[in-house]
């Protein structure tokens, strides 16, 4: 499904990130666990709410909302230890740093390949309308996002 994987990617969004460095909505630093995944179910949520799903294309969304949360968790843990490792940067010779990173790619590139699978049912089941909303409510939001693409004076 286009733009399925900004989707999962939502927590790490420019939104996200300016509430983390801005000490987050409670004042805080950074989010909170709990503020991620409720970020993840809401874009979850918003998106499955936009599709308008007829009942035979509610059989195919369990797969894709599977797919889409197993992504975005793969990318709360890996950004977990990417934060453990910085806190020691000395703490990994540099082969290692690049075998972690190779490792977090080839992860991520599996679970990328499951939500295409999961997702290519539905996607082929969905009129040109629900493809748009699709696309516009899986790209990543915020300031700076995209804004290329609008805002060209060619």
């Amino acid at each position: 499904m286009a733009g399925t994987a900004a989707l999962a990617q939502a927590p790490d969004g420019p939104r996200a990130m300016q509430l983390a460095h801005a000490g987050g909505p409670d004042g805080r630093r950074g989010l909170s666990a709990e503020d991620v995944q409720a970020f993840t179910d809401a874009r979850v949520a918003a998106l499955h709410a936009g599709l308008k799903l007829t009942p035979d294309q509610e059989k195919l969304w369990p797969p894709v909302e599977d797919a889409i949360r197993n992504l975005a968790k793969l990318n709360r843990n890996q950004r977990e230890a990417r934060r453990g490792r910085d806190r020691d940067p000395l703490a990994e010779t540099a082969p290692d740093a690049i075998r972690a990173r190779a490792d977090a790619l080839g992860a991520r590139a599996d679970a990328l390949r499951k939500l295409a699978d999961a997702s290519q049912p539905l996607y082929a089941t969905l009129d040109q309308a629900q493809k748009q909303r699709a696309a516009m409510l899986s790209r990543p939001m915020g300031p700076h996002r995209g804004m290329h693409r609008h805002h060209r004076d060619d």
